[in-house]
Formats: C-alpha cells, structure tokens, sequence
C-alpha cells in the first residue's frame, strides 16, 4: 500500500522548514522512527523521523528546497501491504512533537520513566548524547542526485564511504571518487575534508575581519613562496546554484559566496559548483588580498571592492528568512511590547578573578574549562531570589502577573547564523562546575547547530557576554517575555579608590566588571533594577557568598 506522508511541524508552530540533507535514497527499506532527513527550522537543526516501517517510494523535494509543513514529503510503499491507491499519512500530534526533538530524545512517557535514574546534571537528562544513526553495512545511503551523479561518473556507490550524517555518501564523495584516479597524488595534497575545514574554520569564525584577513594572508604566505601577480578575480552573478551541502559548508568555512563562484558545470539545466571550484575560487581571492596587502605595504592605491561583491556590482540582495528573520521578529515584538530601561554600573571583581584563578587547576583536572560565567549565574540566581519580580513574567492575555519558583538562565550566545539563547535548567541548584560543563556544551551544540529546540526554550532570565568580543556597556533587549537581561562587560584593570580597614584611602589597580541591566517597565521600577543589581554586585565583590548559595 502507498504511504504518504506529509511534513510534520518539526518545530513550535514553524510554517516551513528548509531540507538540508535527506538521510535515505529511494528504494531503501526504513523502520518507523528511523531518521529520513535533516530539516532546518528557525534555529534548530532536526531530524525528521519516518512514521513506517516500509520502503522509500518517492522523495518529493530536493536538498536545499523550502518545504512547508503539511505539504507531501515522503511517500512509502508499506510493508507485507499491496500498492492500491495512495494513502495519506498525516502527522499525529504525537509525531508532530518527536519529529521536532533530535535524535536520542525520549518521548515523554520514556522521559518520565527515566527522569528518576538521572541526575538534572546528567547529559542523558538535557538531551545532550545524541549519537549519529549508524547504517547497517549492507545499505548504501546516498539521495538520489549523488546516485544519479554516481551514475554518470561510473562510480559504484558500495566502493565509497560517506562523510555525511550517518555516513551518508555526498556529491563531495562522488567527485573525489571520479577525479581520484587521475589526480591521486594531487588531491592527496590538496583535498580537504568537512572535517578538517570545521577544525580549520573553528580556530578563527571570523573570516571577515581584517585580522582574519591578515592570518589568512599570513598562512598563505607560508605556505608558499611564489609572488607571481595575481590575476582579476571573476565573480558570477547568480540567483541559484546547485551544490552539495559538503561544498555549501565549505564555501561557509572559505568565507565565499556560493552564488559567486564560477563554473560551466550544470545539473538539471542549473549552475553546479564542486568542491575544487570552490577551493580555486577562494585561493584566487585569496592571492588577490595579497596583492592588495603588498600594495598597501608599499604605498600603493588599492580599490576598495570586498569579495562579496561581483565586479561592478553595487548591490547585493538576500533572502530576509530563517534565523535572521526570527531574530528580528523577536526583536520587534520584545522593543513594542514592553517599555525598556537599561540600567548602567560597575563592580569590582578582584577577588572575583583570584578566585577563579584558583579554581581553574582543579577544574582543568576534570576536563571543565572554568569562566567567570558560572559565578556570574550563581549571582543572579541569588540576586532573583532576593527580587523575584525580575524572574516574572507578565501574562497579557490573562492580566495575571506570573511569579516563578525556578531559576533558567539563559546564555545568549553569538554564532555563524545569528544569535541563540541555549538554556541551563535549574540554574540555582546546580555547582559551579556543573554549570560551566552543561554550558559549554549548549554552546558548542548552538554553534555547531546541533541543539534541539527543548534546549532553546523555557528561560527565565537571560545573560549575554558582550565583553568577550571587548565591549563595555549596552542596552540589551529582552528576551520576551522574560522581564530582565543582563550584558556583563569586560573585566578590565582600573585605578580605583580603596579604604582600608583604618579608614585610609589609597589608589590601587583593581579588576572592574561593567553590569548592563535591562528591565521591563510595566512591572519593574527603576529603584527595583538598581536594588537588584547592587544585590547582584555585592555577590560578585565578594564570591565567598556564592557558597552559601
């Protein structure tokens, strides 16, 4: 019997999803619950999961397409059933809420089951082991235009071993399959795999930068030593272009526009750009950044043209959607919806930075990187206790003001595709290593897009570092509905008056930390954000506190 199934919201009311990868081809036989694709909602990464046991019959969209949800997706030929007329399978409420959770979340009877065998500090108790679906060995997982490439590049695709999700054979795969035999040696050298980009992208995100231009520079420069004259890069200029998700991560990592990459390769009558195309292109920018560093260098004039643009071209346009376009609906709804007040101070965390410094050995010893930020946390948490309006809520539809007995925090953290919030639960009944080991790996998760949306929700509060890229003060906006955010600037060493206990005053260098607080208006007075935050500074001026907590 024919199965159709349509997509399911894999979020939280998201109309649309974007396909990023499929999991399984046509023609291959799937268990219910089995991962099928990788969809990609506002902020989150997901698998959708299949709702059968049957075998793929056809795969209605391809990589790359914006698919709305409750349009057909898949469509299965059920097991032990006779094809007769297409069935439509439409999501349960049920598979609704588990295709948006990632692989290795309990649905919530097994959660319940489970929740009194783990620790609230457990990664098992936030979701966070998720294992990538292994393929049984005698199953090849390719979609269908790498099957089709393969075809054509008389490649067979058993010989070849995936470097996608679940080892998953990529467009990539097939290519340096096809050009391997003639061009071993030189591919040995010069091919560089996903794996190896995101190490390389990792040690520097930020490749627009003119520092990063200036590594960049550098590492080419040592690798080689010809100073041949660069020629004029040109740019393409499309509005679409095929490429496998391989080469679109690598054109990420080179910092490259991949409509702007040149190629006479097609796909189904459209432009498709390879990984070496991708690879030239950036290595020709490259030189030409050279070029313009030794004209600098040298005194000479250099255009002022950024790679991102064409050559003659003064404008560039792109879709206002995904995490961008959610960010700034969020934006929009927490500025016009509650009347802000940022409130400015200062504090000394001396002792603050002693005591970190003594404890980072011993986290060091567990595998725990120590920030100021779980004391930080520790502060707030105890400051909300103290001023429970600012871990309230309003509820406007109900007229009710909303007084929570729990404390999640959370962390605003910046990445290649906008800014996310992952959130630590419970942040008040954790230590301080704890709290640092769940926040590294929400954040590690949020910036390699691996986090599930149950991580994203449910703050109470939110803190964001704006002294880690080396700002001082802002004017943060809430994270709405939430009625308070925090921005902690860099701690900086500053001369500052000091009394002793005689009563004398000296001027001594002292570490100081900036406090940005903003507060919703509606519920909070300003002598309440003021009497929070020096609640909050009198935590953090004097962390032996922290352990009463």
């Amino acid at each position: 019997m024919v199965r159709e199934f349509k997509l399911p919201d894999v979020g939280e009311g998201v109309a649309e999803g974007e396909l990023v990868s499929w999991l399984v081809a046509e023609g291959d036989t799937v268990s219910e619950d089995q991962p099928v694709a990788e969809v990609e909602t506002d902020k989150a990464l997901v698998e959708v999961p299949s709702p059968v046991n049957g075998t793929v019959r056809e795969l209605h969209w391809e990589e790359g397409e914006m698919v709305p949800v409750g349009d057909l997706f898949v469509t299965y030929d059920v097991e032990g059933e006779e094809s007769e007329g297409p069935s439509t399978e439409e999501p349960t409420a049920s598979e609704d809420e588990r295709a948006g959770e990632p692989p290795g979340v309990d649905s919530p009877e097994e959660a319940q089951a489970s929740a009194d065998d783990e620790p609230a500090g457990d990664a098992g108790a936030t979701g966070a082991e998720t294992g990538e679906v292994e393929p049984p060995e005698d199953r090849v997982f390719a979609p269908p235009r790498v099957r089709r490439l393969a075809r054509e590049e008389g490649i067979d695709l058993s010989t070849l071993e995936g470097s996608g999700p679940g080892g998953r054979i990529t467009a990539a795969d097939v290519e340096a399959a096809a050009g391997g035999s003639d061009t071993s040696s030189e591919s040995a050298e010069t091919e560089t795999t996903p794996e190896e980009s995101a190490s390389d992208a990792g040690a520097d995100s930020s490749s627009g930068t003119a520092d990063t231009a200036a590594s960049d520079t550098e590492t080419a420069g040592a690798q080689t030593t010809q100073t041949t004259t660069p020629t004029q890069v040109e740019s393409a200029d499309r509005d679409r272009t095929l490429a496998a998700p391989a080469t679109r991560k690598l054109a990420e990592e080179e910092g490259v526009d991949i409509d702007a990459v040149p190629t006479d390769e097609e796909r189904d009558g459209e432009p498709y750009v390879t990984p070496e195309a991708v690879r030239e292109y950036a290595e020709a920018q490259q030189r030409a950044q050279e070029a313009d560093a030794e004209a600098v260098s040298a005194g000479e004039p250099v255009g002022a043209k950024g790679t991102e643009f064409a050559e003659g071209e003064r404008e560039r346009r792109e879709p206002f959607k995904g995490v961008r376009k959610t960010i700034a609906d969020a934006m929009v709804e927490s500025k016009y919806s509650a009347p802000h007040v940022t409130h400015h101070d200062e504090v000394d965390v001396t002792e603050l930075v002693e005591a970190r410094e003594r404890l980072k050995p011993r986290a060091e010893e567990q595998g725990i990187g120590l920030t100021y930020m779980p004391f930080i946390m520790k502060a707030v948490t105890a400051a909300l206790k103290e001023y429970p309006e600012m871990n309230a809520v309003i509820d406007e539809d109900n007229e009710e003001i909303v007084y929570r007995d729990y404390y999640n925090v959370g962390i605003a953290t910046a990445t290649d595709v906008g800014l996310m919030v992952p959130v630590l639960e419970d942040a008040d009944r954790k230590g301080l290593l704890q709290l640092s080991s769940e926040m590294n790996e929400l954040v590690t998760k949020a910036r390699e897009r691996s986090i599930s949306p149950g991580e994203l929700r449910g703050s109470t509060f939110t803190i964001t570092n704006v002294g880690g890229i080396g700002g001082e003060y802002a004017t943060p906006i809430l994270n709405y509905p939430e009625s308070g955010i925090l921005a902690v600037g860099e701690i900086k060493r500053k001369p500052r008056v000091v009394t002793d206990e005689n009563g004398e005053e000296s001027i001594e260098p002292r570490s100081v930390m900036t406090l940005s607080l903003s507060f919703d208006h509606r519920l909070i007075d300003g002598a309440v954000g003021a009497q929070f935050t020096n609640e909050l500074m009198e935590y953090l001026e004097n962390p032996e506190l922290l352990l009463l907590e």
